[in-house]
C-alpha cells in the first residue's frame, strides 16, 4: 500500500492548548481513517513543522486524510501551511 505524509506548518496554538497535545492529536485524526506509521515534530526556520506519514490506497483519500488532519490540528493550534506528499522509492512527491 502506498505510504504518504501530511507535513503542516504550525502557527499560534489556541488559548489552553499544550504545545505536546498537538502532535498526538494530528495522528489521532489520520488513525481514524487509516493506519499512521509515524509521526514526527522539527523545528525549521523557526517554525514547528508537524509530520504525519500514513497508509492510503491512492492520492484521493490521502488527500482526505490530510484534510481530517487540518480540520483537527485547527482545534489545537493555527495550521499556517500544509502539504500531502506520497512517496515513490525513495522521494516524496507532492499530492495534487
Amino acid at each position: 500500500m502506498p505510504s504518504f505524509r501530511i507535513t503542516l506548518i504550525i502557527g499560534a496554538l489556541r488559548p489552553g492548548v499544550t504545545p505536546d497535545s498537538v502532535l498526538p492529536g494530528m495522528a489521532a485524526a489520520a488513525a481514524e481513517l487509516t493506519t499512521v506509521e509515524a509521526s514526527d515534530l522539527a523545528v525549521v526556520a523557526g517554525s514547528a513543522r508537524a509530520t504525519v506519514r500514513f497508509t492510503a490506497n491512492d492520492t484521493g483519500m490521502a488527500l482526505r486524510v490530510g484534510r481530517q488532519v487540518v480540520a483537527a490540528t485547527q482545534a489545537r493550534a493555527e495550521p499556517l501551511s500544509w502539504q500531502v506528499t506520497e512517496r515513490v522509492k525513495a522521494r516524496w512527491y507532492p499530492v495534487r
